[in-house]
Protein backbone atom coordinates (compact mmCIF):
# COMPACT_ATOMS: atom_id res chain seq x y z
CA UNK A 1 0.00 0.00 0.00
CA UNK A 2 1.11 3.18 -0.81
CA UNK A 3 1.56 6.03 1.19
CA UNK A 4 -0.92 8.34 -0.40
CA UNK A 5 -3.43 5.68 -0.10
CA UNK A 6 -2.78 5.32 3.41
CA UNK A 7 -3.97 9.33 3.28
CA UNK A 8 -6.60 8.90 1.65
CA UNK A 9 -8.42 6.29 3.90
CA UNK A 10 -6.87 9.40 6.67
CA UNK A 11 -8.59 11.50 5.26
CA UNK A 12 -12.08 9.57 4.48
CA UNK A 13 -12.35 8.47 8.22
CA UNK A 14 -11.66 11.93 9.19
CA UNK A 15 -14.08 13.90 6.62
CA UNK A 16 -16.71 11.71 7.29
CA UNK A 17 -16.18 11.03 10.87
CA UNK A 18 -15.76 7.22 11.11
CA UNK A 19 -14.52 6.68 14.49
CA UNK A 20 -14.97 3.14 14.13
CA UNK A 21 -13.76 2.71 11.05
CA UNK A 22 -9.35 2.05 11.61
CA UNK A 23 -7.66 3.06 8.55
CA UNK A 24 -6.15 -0.28 8.14
CA UNK A 25 -9.30 -2.37 8.17
CA UNK A 26 -10.29 -0.29 4.26
CA UNK A 27 -9.06 -2.60 1.65
CA UNK A 28 -7.80 -0.27 -1.14
CA UNK A 29 -9.63 -2.15 -3.91
CA UNK A 30 -12.45 -2.59 -2.10
CA UNK A 31 -15.98 0.09 -2.93
CA UNK A 32 -15.86 3.07 -1.07
CA UNK A 33 -19.68 3.56 -1.75
CA UNK A 34 -22.52 1.25 -1.68
CA UNK A 35 -21.36 -2.04 -0.56
CA UNK A 36 -18.11 -1.10 0.87
CA UNK A 37 -17.91 1.49 3.59
CA UNK A 38 -21.15 2.17 2.81
CA UNK A 39 -21.03 5.51 1.67
CA UNK A 40 -23.68 7.53 -0.06
CA UNK A 41 -24.10 10.36 -2.27
CA UNK A 42 -23.56 13.10 0.35
CA UNK A 43 -20.49 11.42 1.52
CA UNK A 44 -18.89 11.82 -1.73
CA UNK A 45 -19.60 15.36 -2.11
CA UNK A 46 -17.79 15.75 1.30
CA UNK A 47 -14.89 13.70 0.39
CA UNK A 48 -14.34 15.70 -3.09
CA UNK A 49 -14.89 18.97 -1.42
CA UNK A 50 -11.92 17.49 0.83
CA UNK A 51 -9.80 15.67 -2.13
CA UNK A 52 -10.18 19.22 -3.72
CA UNK A 53 -9.03 21.35 -1.29
CA UNK A 54 -6.29 18.73 0.44
CA UNK A 55 -4.52 17.76 -2.70
CA UNK A 56 -5.30 21.32 -5.01
CA UNK A 57 -6.87 19.50 -7.84
CA UNK A 58 -10.01 20.08 -9.53
CA UNK A 59 -12.41 17.76 -10.31
CA UNK A 60 -14.66 17.60 -13.37
CA UNK A 61 -18.53 17.45 -12.47
CA UNK A 62 -18.53 14.47 -14.99
CA UNK A 63 -20.23 11.78 -12.97
CA UNK A 64 -18.92 8.85 -14.76
CA UNK A 65 -15.49 9.65 -14.75
CA UNK A 66 -16.00 10.78 -10.86
CA UNK A 67 -17.88 7.38 -10.57
CA UNK A 68 -14.57 5.48 -11.74
CA UNK A 69 -11.78 7.31 -9.65
CA UNK A 70 -14.16 7.36 -6.82
CA UNK A 71 -14.68 3.22 -6.95
CA UNK A 72 -12.10 2.56 -4.58
CA UNK A 73 -8.91 4.08 -2.16
CA UNK A 74 -6.52 2.78 -5.28
CA UNK A 75 -8.46 4.46 -7.75
CA UNK A 76 -8.68 7.52 -5.66
CA UNK A 77 -4.87 7.75 -4.95
CA UNK A 78 -4.15 6.89 -8.25
CA UNK A 79 -6.18 9.51 -9.75
CA UNK A 80 -4.88 11.63 -7.18
CA UNK A 81 -1.26 11.43 -7.92
CA UNK A 82 -1.75 11.89 -11.59
CA UNK A 83 -3.20 15.39 -10.93
CA UNK A 84 -2.00 17.02 -8.20
CA UNK A 85 0.56 19.84 -8.34
CA UNK A 86 3.96 18.81 -8.21
CA UNK A 87 5.62 19.45 -4.26
CA UNK A 88 6.47 23.34 -4.36
CA UNK A 89 4.85 24.67 -7.60
CA UNK A 90 1.76 25.93 -5.78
Amino acid sequence: MSALESEIKDLIIATLKLEEVAPESIDPEAAIFGEGLGLDSIDALELGIAIQKRYAIKMSSDSQENRIHFSSVRKLAAFVAERRAPVGSV
